[in-house]
């Protein structure tokens, strides 16, 4: 049985950089994640293990367990357990090392300083010495990655960080609740106004289209239920990045090195 091992709430693209940074330095990580993840970058995120058992990113392979025998299993091998437990369950037996909330649902769902010897959270609605040890800032700017011991990261905006001269117009939210089917596919590219996707609403069917040109980095998964102004589809306006929806993202791996670095210091200093 694993005795040090680190826990990692949410399995998203951002935290799905943590977790492959902290498996290829070593540690043993079991993910936890809700029933149905809706990340938007699924080819570079782990939670898509829930629906398909495996889920491939770069070149680790994360494996959905149903307990702490198959997960010990799979993190002997030094890949990435993922359990269905978005309540930490596993936390009433198993006692890891290091919690790492990576949900960045912008607030506090739960996470505290008794989960374990060092907790750490990305991004804000977590105050540094107080809800978890560290906080890792993940807003785009000059402080990414930054490792808080005192206080909060930036509080969210709302507004996506710029890339290729666009914001805010790079991100698209369902129009209308109902069922979203694909009209297009990660890695594709598409032109401002192209239909990617379809809504089956109660009103009949909504199209979804793109709102600026370039490529289509990334989009919920096929038959997702979702409600109005979720987020559902991400364009990357620079048309020569296409191999980057198959890989970790500059930001999850800057977030990755926070997530080491605060793990590291609180190792070698307490």
């Amino acid at each position: 049985m694993i005795k040090d091992w680190i826990l990692v709430r949410g399995g998203g693209d951002l935290a799905t950089g943590t977790i492959y940074k902290l498996c290829k330095s070593g540690f043993s990580v079991l993910v936890t994640e809700i029933a149905h993840p809706s990340a938007i970058r699924r080819y570079v995120a782990f939670s898509e293990a829930v629906y398909e058992k495996n889920a491939i990113v770069e070149d680790m392979t994360c494996t959905l367990v149903e307990d702490w025998e198959q997960a010990c299993s799979v993190m002997n091998e030094g890949r990435p357990a993922l359990m269905i437990d978005p309540n930490c369950e596993i936390l009433k037996e198993h006692h890891p090392s290091v919690v790492v909330d990576a949900i960045l649902a912008k607030k506090n769902l739960g996470t505290n300083r008794s989960m374990a010897d060092c907790t750490i959270a990305l991004g804000p609605g977590f105050c540094a010495g107080v809800d978890v040890d560290y906080v890792i800032e993940t807003k785009r700017g000059h402080n990414l990655g930054r490792v808080i011991t005192e206080g909060m990261a930036a509080a969210n905006t709302g507004i996506p960080g710029v890339i290729g001269g666009y914001g805010k117009e790079r991100v698209i939210h369902a129009p209308v609740a109902g069922e979203l089917f694909h009209r297009a596919k990660i890695s594709d590219f598409v032109q401002k106004d192209q239909v990617i996707a379809v809504i089956h609403s109660s009103d009949g069917l909504e199209e979804v289209r793109a709102s600026i040109s370039g490529i289509l980095r990334g989009l919920i998964r096929d038959g997702y239920p979702v409600t109005k102004g979720f987020k559902i589809a991400d364009i990357d306006p620079r048309e020569s990045e296409k191999e980057n929806c198959f890989t970790i993202s500059d930001k999850a791996r800057c977030i990755a090195g926070g997530v080491l670095e605060a793990i590291l210091y609180h190792r070698n200093n307490k």
